[in-house]
């Protein structure tokens, strides 16, 4: 719910200024020698801990988290959430909880038994209290010492879970009203529980309504960690609108990565808002090469369900967003490697056989599913990667953790040549299956094809507007591969686009299905969202084809 992730910019007027501060190198970041606090080396470490900027296990194997919020404090009774989170590939997850302070506090015996929920199934647990956030701006949120008091509180439940489980004290724990206000108290909050003799991990988000668009938690990031006596402490960025450029996303990282200093993105979010677009390609991507961790913004119960991974709290009705972080490039099916604790300190070093060769059927313009026979492994096959094969060159078009896939986004009449890869949870990699290779059908357009469109504007402003599409499969056959087409009847145009790519002539504007949006099965539908501009006035488009046949709408 919309409640669950604030509002990442109160004032669109601030965007200018969130680029600047992003792009600025800020020489508080410099780096120094690796923390050398008493107990802090690996010989001496309790469980999770960080070295040389690293989150690592307690036998010090290198652990990167590939997981996704879930909103617990407001939906207590979807305890089957972290069972389906796992499901699809995930190694962790970040866990909403309250202090008390703003919603119902989280009781200890709840907090005991959401750990056991994700020990159950092999899952690092992020816990968060919410009630913090936007502190300074926001007169409902409440301060880091009174979520310090709360963790302090539940020391008990928290005491020997150092290997399963980080604190992350405070969710955004300062708005945009003076956030050079965060610094202090964030040091405060850590030595607190220091003091109390918490051993865990700790988190720490940054001010900004946790984007430190301001560059408050970078510049001041050197002082925060060694405040610490432990060395055991991660910080944490989230990123929505301001991150709308692959170079603000690897600024911000590698500044961190090159200063030494443990980080991960511990929200981040695809759909595009009032203040602009993400760009979670560039997140998700740089994340990867650098080996940092990620935890999507939200498993579901969104107020805005935009943002919602998947739709009903049901892992088998996953939303575009949901299919991106999940099933696409650099997602968590493809990167996630289950946390060594789960499975023993000795080392899996044994790759899966290779699966068998792939069979295509449903064969269209744009789409082909692929089937092929298992792989073995000593320990469990956890996932396959199909990929194109272009001479000596491979790329991954797509994952799944059965042994069937339907690839999406192809070009009609073209030949392709795919074979699959299968992994094991500690990431060793199969050798290539034989080669299959497919020519599509040529397009026909899909003559009997049902669909109805549906229209609306979220938010508008002088001169701009942001609007939503939903595409609905009424027919019989699901849709793979579409391209949807309207005109604007007032001179509107599209400046930024997700879950398609638009091309526009004049007021004729084609949308061509992005990769985790191309599928529409039966009674199913995809949505598309965009910001646009406008002259005096912004009627809707009145009628819509896809793949050349006229919907219904509304």
């Amino acid at each position: 719910m919309r409640r669950t992730r604030s509002t990442t910019l109160r004032n669109p007027s601030t965007a200018l200024l969130a680029a600047v501060a992003v792009l600025l190198g800020l020489l508080a970041l410099a780096p120094s020698p690796a923390h050398a606090a008493p107990g802090s080396s690996d010989a001496a470490a309790t469980g999770l801990h960080i070295s040389n900027g690293r989150l690592l296990e307690g036998n010090g194997n290198d652990f990167v988290m590939r997981g996704v919020n879930h909103a617990h404090t407001w939906y207590p009774g979807e305890t089957r959430s972290l069972a389906d989170i796992k499901a699809l590939g995930a190694n962790s997850v970040r866990v909403v909880l309250s202090d008390g302070h703003r919603w119902t506090r989280n009781s200890a015996a709840d907090v005991a038994a959401v750990i056991a929920g994700c020990k159950a199934n092999r899952l690092i647990c992020v816990l968060e209290v919410h009630d913090t956030t936007g502190y300074g701006e926001d007169a409902a949120a409440g301060t880091l010492d009174h979520a310090a008091d709360y963790w302090i509180s539940l020391k008990n439940v928290l005491a020997g879970e150092e290997d399963y489980v980080v604190i992350n004290i405070g969710n955004e724990p300062w708005g945009n009203t003076d956030p050079a206000g965060w610094t202090n108290p964030t040091i405060a909050a850590i030595k607190k529980l220091r003091g109390a003799g918490f051993k865990h991990t700790i988190m720490v988000d940054a001010p900004n309504w946790g984007q430190d668009w301001q560059g408050v938690m970078r510049a001041n990031a050197r002082t925060v960690y060694d405040a610490d006596t432990t060395g055991n402490l991660i910080f944490s960025i989230h990123m929505y609108s301001v991150f709308d450029t692959a170079q603000k996303v690897t600024d911000y990282l590698n500044a961190f990565v090159a200063a030494r200093l443990p980080i991960l993105i511990g929200e981040f979010g695809g759909p595009a808002d009032q203040w602009g677009d993400p760009d979670e390609d560039a997140m998700m991507a740089t994340a990867e090469r650098l080996g940092l961790g990620y935890l999507a913004w939200s498993w579901s119960g969104n107020t805005d369900p935009i943002l919602d991974l998947a739709t009903g709290f049901d892992p088998a009705r996953l939303s575009s967003w949901g299919r991106r972080v999940f099933h696409g490039a650099n997602g968590i099916a493809q990167t996630s490697r289950e946390a060594k604790v789960f499975g023993g300190t000795a080392p899996d070093t044994r790759a899966p056989t290779a699966p068998g060769t792939p069979a295509a059927s449903g064969v269209s313009p744009t789409s082909v599913t692929l089937t092929w026979a298992a792989a073995t492994d000593d320990v469990g096959v956890t996932g396959y990667e199909v990929v194109r094969v272009n001479g000596t060159t491979e790329t991954t078009v797509a994952s799944s953790t059965t042994t069937t896939v339907t690839v999406s986004s192809l070009t009609p009449d073209t030949a392709y040549t795919f074979a699959v890869y299968a992994k094991d949870a500690a990431g060793n990699r199969s050798p290539r299956s034989a080669t299959i290779t497919v020519t599509t059908k040529k397009d026909t357009g899909t003559p009997g094809a049902g669909c109805s469109v549906g229209y609306r504007v979220t938010n508008e402003w002088p001169g701009g507007f942001q609007a939503e599409i939903t595409v609905r499969n009424t027919g019989t056959a699901t849709v793979n591969g579409w391209t949807l087409g309207f005109a604007f009847p007032a001179g509107q145009t599209i400046s930024n686009m997700w879950g398609g790519t638009p091309t526009q002539k004049g007021s004729s504007v084609t949308v061509a299905a992005a990769s985790y949006t191309s599928t529409i099965p039966v009674n199913g539908s995809v949505a598309v969202g965009f910001t646009g501009t406008m002259l005096t006035t912004n009627p809707a488009p009145t009628a819509f084809t896809l793949n050349g046949t006229t919907c219904a709408t509304g």
